[in-house]
């Protein structure tokens, strides 16, 4: 059976949902091989090595990959624009080339169901695949393609499956630094947005029911399946169950649905005694 190629990119605070996704991802696929490629400018030492015994157990092989900052000499990195935004956009030239294929997870994610079929997807000849949060309406995929000057779907970048191979071909750096400089005013998800305005039009589009289920919006999507897609189902088929936006489930007050199934797993976590989140 192939290795799923996994990607994260992320900074120490955001190491305990990362966990908390690996202990999902490792009860949805018992046995089956996969490695997590982990790009970051300097997590310490001590924290990769919590890390790096968690996916021992989980039998997850992890490759730390630390991005120097002199990359970035001709980009512009801000507060509002940290390195890290890009590093999910450079995986292409970042990532070692015996990479083929890899899917980017955001960490504030969990591996419901199998994501085989995901990770087998025939992009056909797209640089990347991805799911578009519809809602109820098309007004906001109508207010961003104005935005952003496109005509294709607003996709979220919070789970990219990404040809390796076409994108060290056709993904040039100085054309995404340049964008972001020459757009930085009028950029909302800076990152996202450079996505869609650079790639959108390369980009196969996913059942986001299955592959990037925003979990604020569930009466949103009961009433867009006509009641199909109740609790019962999004357990049964909903690979992953994508915690967007500000309010996030392990903080104390979040109030959406699936919360109370992500506590479950910071728990089940908890019991590997690697997690990081209680340090």
């Amino acid at each position: 059976m192939e290795t799923m190629n996994l990607l994260a990119t992320l900074d120490q605070n955001y190491l305990p949902p990362l966990q908390v996704l690996l202990t999902s991802l490792h009860i949805s696929h018992p046995g089956e091989p996969v490695a997590l490629y982990l790009m970051h400018s300097g997590i310490p030492e001590q924290m990769l090595s919590m890390l790096q015994k968690q996916c021992q157990t989980f039998e997850i092989e992890l490759c730390p990959v630390q991005i120097s900052s002199s990359i970035f000499r001709n980009a512009p990195v801000t507060r509002q624009y940290p390195q890290e935004m890009y590093y999910r956009l450079l995986a292409p030239h970042l990532l070692p080339s015996k990479i083929h294929r890899v899917l980017y997870l955001d960490p504030d994610i969990l591996v419901m169901n199998s994501l085989r079929p995901l990770w087998e997807t025939d992009l056909r000849g797209n640089l990347f695949a991805a799911a578009s949060h519809k809602g109820k309406t098309e007004l906001v995929h109508n207010i961003n393609q104005v935005r952003l000057g496109t005509e294709s779907k607003y996709f979220n970048s919070g789970v990219l499956l990404i040809d390796m191979d076409a994108g060290r071909q056709k993904m040039i750096p100085e054309e995404i630094f340049r964008y972001a400089e020459e757009h930085a005013k009028g950029l909302l998800l800076p990152d996202q947005d450079i996505f869609n305005a650079l790639y959108g039009n390369r980009t196969l589009e996913l059942d986001d029911t299955l592959w990037n289920y925003d979990a604020r919006n569930y009466n949103a999507y009961l009433l867009r399946s006509a009641g199909v897609c109740d609790l019962d189902w999004v357990l049964s088929h909903t690979a992953l169950l994508h915690f967007c936006g500000k309010s996030k489930p392990w903080q104390t007050r979040y109030i959406h649905r699936f919360g109370i199934l992500y506590k479950h797993y910071i728990q089940l976590t908890r019991r590997t005694g690697f997690y990081l989140g209680d340090k």
